[in-house]
This record gives structure tokens, sequence and C-alpha cells, in this order.
């Protein structure tokens, strides 16, 4: 393909990122907000990017996902914003579920300054970051360690978490498609993701706004399944009235 070199560096930039929102390629590029839309208009339509609701990703898998690190770079400051907001609504001295992803080890550093917290994770970063708490009590599930993101997964890791009956799970996801499912890749991860859901008596999802239309070839469980979901920005249709039929509650969180 044929791109000027304002064009190049874009793409430079948002696979430095993994993501990056139209005002901060606005802001990287020096130029208007109109001429970036444009930009992400034809390198979108060369399958180049993959646009999303307010910004462009580098373009996904259905099969695998990208890097761990990478994903740590993905969108980290809304990841930031929907990790405070959510610890701000998890009183102390509950128990709590955190599975596998990026998201939820912001919010688990988010949540080191709560007392009594009682925590069952799969995501060995997880249980890293919050033992720094010595008020917390941290039990880790067994099962094989996956080395890319060192979460914990398979049917040992499925069975130890049926003993428990947690107050509130925190699940993030790698995608939510516009039928209301919500998709991850790997089957071993999904049926201990399928499990916390289960064992908890509220489920609240946590994905920042590229998780919107973004595909995945296993389904984890629906929105009928989620109490609450902690975003980022405002979701793209049609998922406004996807979560008001299934009673979700939509918490976007901008500060």
């Amino acid at each position: 393909m044929n791109f000027n070199p304002r064009q190049l560096k874009l793409i430079d930039v948002v696979r430095a990122r993994g993501s990056a929102t139209v005002e901060q390629l606005a802001e990287e590029l020096a130029v208007t907000l109109q001429t970036v839309r444009r930009d992400i208009q034809r390198l979108a339509e060369t399958g180049t990017l993959t646009r999303f609701h307010g910004g462009v990703r580098v373009p996904s898998s259905t099969t695998e996902n990208i890097a761990h690190q990478q994903r740590q770079r993905l969108n980290s400051q809304g990841k930031a914003r929907i990790a405070r907001a959510i610890a701000q609504q998890v009183p102390n001295d509950c128990s709590l579920i955190l599975n596998i992803g990026t998201t939820t080890e912001a919010i688990a550093a988010a949540l080191l300054h709560h007392s009594g917290l009682r925590v069952i994770t799969n995501n060995l970063n997880v249980a890293t970051i919050l033992c720094s708490n010595p008020s917390f009590e941290i039990i880790v599930a067994g099962g094989v360690v996956r080395p890319r993101d060192r979460g914990i997964v398979g049917e040992a890791a499925v069975d130890f978490i049926r003993q428990f009956k947690v107050d509130i799970a925190l699940i993030g996801i790698s995608g939510i498609e516009s039928d209301g499912s919500l998709r991850d890749y790997d089957y071993r991860e999904v049926k201990v993701a399928q499990t916390i859901i289960e064992h908890a008596r509220e489920v609240w999802l946590a994905a920042d706004a590229s998780k919107f239309n973004r595909p995945a070839m296993v389904e984890v469980a629906t929105l009928s399944q989620i109490d609450r979901l902690f975003t980022d920005a405002e979701p793209p249709a049609p998922f406004h009235a996807l979560l008001d039929d299934a009673g979700v509650r939509l918490d976007v969180c901008l500060e």
C-alpha cells in the first residue's frame, strides 16, 4: 500500500501502543482530529488497522491474543481509570475473584489501599501485586501456568475455584461482540472464567473501549450473566440497548 509519511507515522504509533484514540493521535502527529479520522478511515479500509469507537488498534485475530506486554500498553490510561472506579466500589473485608488479564492486574494495583480483602486468583501477576498488602489473604488456584502471561489454566484450576462462593468476581475479557457474547481466545482460560462467573454473587466486567466489537473465537458468557460493566468510554451501538435488555449497570469511567 502507498501511504504518505503522516499515515506511516500513525501506523507506527498505533503498533507501538497497541491502540490509540483519535485525540491521542492528533496530538502525537500535530494535526486536526478530522485529518486523523480521514487517515484512520483509509487505513481501516485497507485492513492495516482496525477501528473501534473513538480510536484505532492493531488488527486482531479471532484465534490468538496479542502479546501480554503489548496488552499492558494498550489503552493503559483507560484501564487505570476503570481500575480506580472499581476500587472505589469494592468494600473492605469482602471476598473477590480476579481472573487473567492486564485490566485485572491494574485493578489489583488500585485495590492495594483496601484492608481485609480475601482474594482468589488464577493470575500470578495479580497475586504478586496484592501480596504487598499484609492485611489481604491471597489464595492462588492450582493448574498449568502459561509462561506468556503467568495465567493459571486447566481443569485443576476449575476444580479449585468450584470450592468457593465469593462476594464479587472482577473479570476482564478479550472481546464483546454485537450479539452480547463475551469472548476470549484460550478455551482452557474460558473454562476457568466460566467457573468464576458461576461462583460469584456479583460479576463485574472490566472492559476498555477497544474490547467492543473485537472478535475472539471462544464464548465465555453473555451480558445477561454480568451485573456491572465498567468501561472508559461510551459504548457504540448497539451496546446500550443490549446492556439495558440484559439488566447490566453501565459505569463509564472518565476520571
